[in-house]
Formats: C-alpha cells, structure tokens, sequence
C-alpha cells in the first residue's frame, strides 16, 4: 500500500513526508483494518512533521481524520463488519483504568494512544484503528467533508463546551481554520452572536458567508465584548488581544495541542474572574454529540482535496494560512 511516512522531522518546505510502499496491515485482537477513502489534514499533522511535537514513534504515518469502509476485523470485534463505513479519530485508544478515565474524562487518560502519532495513521491506503474508539458517520455527510469533522469538528466543539458558551450569547473566535469555521456552525445554530478574528480576508468572507455577524483582524475592536471565546491559532500573542475583549467572568479556551510562548501581560486582562482554559483531546462522548449535531444543523464543510502525493504540499498551504476551510487528502 501507499503511505506518506516521516522518518525525520524537518521544515514543511523541505517536504519531509516521503511516499513509501508498505505491506497492508493485519489486524488485531479487538482492531479493524480502514480502506481509507479521505482524511483531513490538521495542524497536528505539521506540527509533527515539523517537530514541534515530541514523537514517541518515528518513523510514523500522520494523519487522524480517518473515513473509510471496514476492509477487515480482527478478533474480539462485532460491531463493524466489513463493508461498513467508519471514521477514525485523534484518540485511539485510552486504557480504560487510570483515574481520568474512570471519571470519564478519557481525553485527559495517562497511558493513551493517539491516531497518526502514538500509531500510524491515514496518510495512507489502509489503516488499523481499535473498533471501539471507531466512530459511525452521518449517512448525509459525504466522505471527504466527514474527514474535518473528525478532529476539527470534535475538537471546536469540544471547545465550545469547555468554554461554557450559552446560547444567545457573543462568542469570538480567533483564528479561521477548519476547526473554527465547523466551530462558527455549531454556535449560530445555537443562536449566538459569532465575531471571527482572522488576518486572512479570504477567512473573514468565509465566516461571514457561514453566518459570522462581524469579521476583522485580531487587532480589530469587535462592535460589542464577548461572553466567551475561543482561540484556534498557535501563537500566543492572541492571548492578552482575545482577553481584552472579554467581559467579567467570561472564559478563553485555547484549542490547540501546540502554542509558542506566551507573552507577559497585566493581571487586569484576568483578574474579574476571567477564566483562561486548554483543550486537551476529546472523549468518544464529545464525537458522539457533535457528529449527531452536525447531522441535524447539518454542517456545512468546506473542502480543499489533495492527492495522497501531494501531502507535503498541503501542509505547506496550512501552514501558509492558504487553505479556506479544511484541506483533505482523497484516496
């Protein structure tokens, strides 16, 4: 089979993914082996690729926003049978047994196994995933727009949740990535106010065409302060600009897995109860929620596919800011 493999991380322009030839994998007990027909490209995926990100496994197949049709089961499985379509998300495993996952918060397990990095993933023509951390699809989401929703989508909504947004109030949203441009949707079909912050006016016209009520710059005053908000970019400078337009009491939640340094600021930009939060991971819970609420708004995903060859090039653009919406790699 096909994969795109890192064997070395590497500056994204330096095309660090190499496409190898590898035997199909077998699966194991309580395993499905995934013909993979999309999977959406995530920052993650540069990060690792770039090093930001300590790799446990090298060399390793990136990608975890796996959908595709079960092409065979190992033992001690039941649920999915071959030919069923199935979508393969960050989580791969947790263990079931630590505290954190006895209290259900699965995403916080201290021994887990992550798709793409703990394990190979979907850059690639089939992969294994555990059936039990499988997710079903909505029937009317094709393949290549079900891809995003696997990460960015459980991830924004995740976010949104942590964030404790309440229907009708103001929300801002900082950065304009696949995370939050499925984010936006799930937050005007709870009636909130949605300000987006983006440097990119391709970013801003897709937000306000998704049913954004204002876009403009980080460093853009918003028509009114915002109840909660979240921020999806890497740097850490959106910090103090995004807690300066909260008012009391309200919370940033920060959902991304990488962020550079946070710069100095005053204590005023927290102090009246402001409450800053991280995102880490999501539970089987979270996938199940959104991907049902999707279904229902329905989400509209926005696409832009790569060939599994052109991996390096894709990631590049994201890293770019070049991509509106989610990038794709169709199989």
């Amino acid at each position: 089979m096909r994969v795109q493999i890192l064997k070395s991380p590497a500056p994204i322009e330096s095309k660090p993914l190499e496409l190898w030839d590898m035997p199909v994998p077998q699966p194991g007990p309580g395993q499905v082996r995934i013909r993979v027909k999309a999977c959406g490209i995530c920052r993650t995926d540069l990060h690792e690729a770039e090093g930001e990100l300590a790799l446990p496994k090298l060399p390793v197949v990136p990608g975890h926003q796996i959908v595709g049709t079960v092409d065979a089961a190992g033992p001690k499985t039941g649920r999915l049978k071959p030919g069923d379509r199935a979508g393969v998300p960050w989580l791969h495993e947790a263990c079931g047994e630590c505290g954190f996952c006895r209290r259900g918060d699965e995403n916080l397990c201290d021994r887990p196994v992550f798709t793409g990095y703990t394990v190979d993933g979907g850059y690639a023509e089939y992969a294994l995933a555990q059936e039990a951390f499988c997710c079903a699809l909505p029937a009317g989401i094709g393949d290549q727009e079900a891809a995003p929703l696997l990460c960015a989508g459980i991830i924004g909504y995740r976010a949104l949740r942590v964030a404790g947004v309440r229907p009708g109030e103001t929300l801002g949203l900082f950065g304009f990535g696949a995370s939050a441009h499925l984010a936006l949707q799930v937050a005007a079909h709870w009636g909130c106010k949605v300000f987006v912050f983006s440097r990119g006016e391709s970013h801003q016209t897709l937000a306000l065409g998704l049913g954004a009520a204002w876009a403009g710059s980080p460093a853009d005053a918003p028509p009114h302060p915002l109840d909660r908000a979240v921020s999806f970019a890497p740097a850490g400078a959106i910090i103090p600009q995004a807690l300066s337009r909260l008012v009391k009491g309200g919370t940033l939640a920060l959902a991304g897995i990488h962020l550079d340094e946070i710069p100095r600021m005053p204590y005023s930009l927290l102090y009246g109860e402001r409450v800053l939060r991280s995102i880490a991971n999501a539970t089987r819970r979270d996938a199940d929620e959104f991907l049902a609420l999707a279904a229902k708004i329905p989400v509209r995903t926005k696409v832009r596919l790569f060939p599994l060859e052109e991996a390096n090039e894709a990631l590049r653009l994201l890293k770019q800011g070049a991509i509106d919406g989610a990038g794709v790699l169709a199989l």
